[in-house]
């Protein structure tokens, strides 16, 4: 049995990992295989990263994410890109996590540095289909994405 603490200094090591990567992001599983039932990983997610909206179709795919460090913007949207909520979620703060039901469009980012969270859904791993990415939003790499990327960080500037 492999005991694994999640500690400051893993925290701290897996946000350094995001930091230096292009994307900005690096997980941590703890799960031993992208074919696992049960994924559980931390995801660290710098300013200037977020995740393309998406949902997933799989009904066994729920996801529930807690922030462990920092904090974290969530975006849900309606089916034709329109937002539906925003949600500022912050470490140790009033609101630090979501559950995130299957089929439902959104998207998070992190507002400060340093934001690691964790995630919890059933596995097998698969990339997203085409269906499951938005099909109003840029994709990641996009010349557009960054703009789009503006406009979801503005949607928390008051925050």
């Amino acid at each position: 049995m492999n005991v694994r603490f999640i500690d400051a200094a893993l925290l701290a090591s897996v946000s350094q990992d995001a930091a230096a990567r292009p994307r900005l992001r690096a997980n941590f599983n703890f799960h031993p295989s992208d074919d696992f039932p049960a994924h559980r990983l931390l995801n660290a997610i710098e300013p200037g990263s977020w995740l393309p909206p998406h949902r997933h179709l799989d009904p066994a795919k729920d996801e529930t994410i807690i922030v462990l460090a920092g904090a974290l913007g969530v975006v849900i949207f309606g089916a034709d890109g329109e937002i539906v909520s925003t949600r500022h979620l912050t470490a140790g703060g009033d609101c630090c996590g979501v559950d995130i039901p299957y089929g439902t469009w959104h998207t998070v980012l992190a507002l400060v540095p340093g934001t690691v969270i964790f995630e919890a859904k059933s596995g097998p791993y698969r990339p997203l289909s085409v269906e499951e990415l938005a099909p109003w939003a840029p994709g990641e790499g996009a010349p557009e994405s960054a703009a789009y990327g503006a406009v979801l960080r503005g949607l928390f500037a008051d925050t």
